[in-house]
């Protein structure tokens, strides 16, 4: 028979003949969990509204439908225009799909003004969202911190660097060396949501205060009404994030009634050097670790007064945590000197919320921003597929809608180890398995395999994702 070739039998495993003339049977099946978050969200209404402009005599594909595939097959581990092809031919499930060259066109439409439609698109499928997880679960969980929940909401800035291996519109030299893009990006660490990013070129500075403003701005904006006014809202940065424009700024948004404070990395400079050296051994208390324990050979001080905040908010506080250093770690030559390695951050939160060693640990926990990045690389803007900019930028926006798409997900239909899972194992578990089709009392069934050991989690899925309410249309 054409086509059809044999295995030979290795050990025990079964002889196979494999053939290409399968029916009824589609893989990538638990991909349709999230094309049915995004209707039930609204996010597919939404984008529909924001991209109506763009089709043309209102012909064709509808553009909101396509924007909405193109997150969909991104969330479920696409990483190019023509890896829509794995929802395209399996129409019995995902329903007609825009062929490459439709997709394309729709991507090199969104200039900067249908960008901030999308954004704001994004924005009202999360106010859906959130009111769903507040009817059907606890809400929108809180992060944790030092053993603690953190009150309200945690944002996290950073920027990372993408690598281009073609010559791209405003891909430029890095400062590592490297060519290509440095988005700025921001996540909600009680969630893992996308909130906002940037894409800028690859010599755009770290530190940026205008690039940090923006982001937070647009991050705010994607905040639910309900959420927005009236809860603190934490804004966490790395070092770069210290500009005092940009702390200024996170200060000035409690005039317009947001809630807004900020725990950021800042540099140790010869003034902290000199007030670190003048700490006497009394004021150093035990730092903690992320479970409330002692952190082992870590401590942490105050060294709010010793030296020149001038400039920065009023209350403006600044704490030091030195440790022995671990085997392999970048030391400077002031940490070489005292055998200990040292790092600063400055916060805004008063001491009635909490002791040094809490606010310490609460600032560490911005490294969760590092497994937000590592896995949003691995959904989307790991790499960017034109040579135009503004292509790249709508890819990058979409990226974001597929990691809100995995994260309500996690928030809204799954329990236990599967409600904490990263987009691969979300990936191997539940989107990529197989099932077959059957039709029978006018339904269209999809039948997951009875040996599949996931399949208790991804029909309880399906069920609770069926029993969500609906936005008012």
């Amino acid at each position: 028979m054409e086509g059809t070739f044999s295995v030979q039998n290795i050990g025990s495993r079964p002889r196979l003949h494999v053939s290409t003339d399968g029916a009824g049977v589609v893989g990538h099946a638990g991909a349709r969990l999230l094309a049915n978050l995004a209707d039930v969200t609204g996010l597919t209404s939404a984008y529909s509204t924001a991209l109506r402009p763009l089709r043309p005599r209102g012909t064709g594909h509808a553009p909101g439908r396509i924007a909405t595939d193109i997150a969909v097959m991104v969330a479920d581990g696409g990483e190019t225009i023509t890896d829509l092809a794995t929802l395209r031919d399996q129409g019995e499930v995902f329903g007609p799909i825009a062929s490459t060259p439709t997709a394309w066109r729709l991507l090199a439409g969104i200039d900067e003004r249908v960008l901030d439609r999308l954004r704001s698109a994004r924005a009202q499928a999360r106010e859906v969202a959130w009111a769903q997880a507040s009817e059907t679960r606890c809400g929108i969980p809180a992060a944790k911190a030092g053993g603690r929940e953190l009150p309200g909401l945690v944002l996290d800035i950073d920027a990372t660097l993408i690598t281009c291996h073609s010559e791209k519109e405003a891909a430029a030299p890095t400062y590592k060396g490297g060519f290509g893009f440095h988005p700025l990006l921001c996540f909600l660490a009680n969630t893992g949501e996308a909130m906002s990013g940037r894409l800028r070129p690859g010599n755009s500075g770290a530190n940026t205060a205008a690039d940090h403003i923006a982001v937070l701005d647009d991050a705010l904006a994607q905040i639910p009404d309900a959420h927005r006014h009236g809860t603190d809202i934490l804004v966490r940065t790395d070092s770069a994030g210290s500009a005092k424009a940009f702390l200024t700024h996170v200060r000035n948004l409690r005039t317009r009634g947001i809630r807004t404070f900020f725990s950021v990395g800042y540099a140790v400079t010869e003034p902290v050097r000199r007030a670190i050296r003048a700490l006497p051994d009394k004021v150093w208390h035990p730092a903690l670790d992320q479970d409330g324990t002692l952190r082992e050979s870590a401590e942490v001080a105050e060294l709010t007064g010793m030296t020149d905040l001038a400039g920065y908010p009023a209350g403006t506080r600044i704490i030091v945590r030195r440790e022995r250093p671990h085997p392999g770690a970048q030391l400077s030559l002031f940490d070489r000197d005292e055998g200990m390695r040292h790092q600063v951050f400055l916060t805004d939160t008063p001491s009635a919320s909490g002791p040094a060693q809490f606010l310490e640990v609460r600032h560490r926990g911005h490294a969760c921003v590092e497994d937000h990045i590592r896995c949003g690389k691995a959904t989307g803007f790991g790499r960017f597929p034109s040579r135009r900019f503004g292509v790249n930028a709508a890819w990058l926006e979409l990226s974001l809608a597929a990691i809100d798409l995995l994260a309500w997900t996690r928030v809204l239909l799954l329990d236990g180890e599967l409600a904490a899972a990263e987009p691969r194992k979300l990936r191997y578990r539940l989107l990529h398995v197989a099932a077959r089709i059957t039709r029978g009392g006018r339904r269209l069934h999809l039948r997951i395999s009875a040996t599949w050991p996931w399949r208790h989690e991804l029909a309880a899925a399906f069920h609770r994702l069926t029993a969500l309410p609906r936005p008012a249309s």
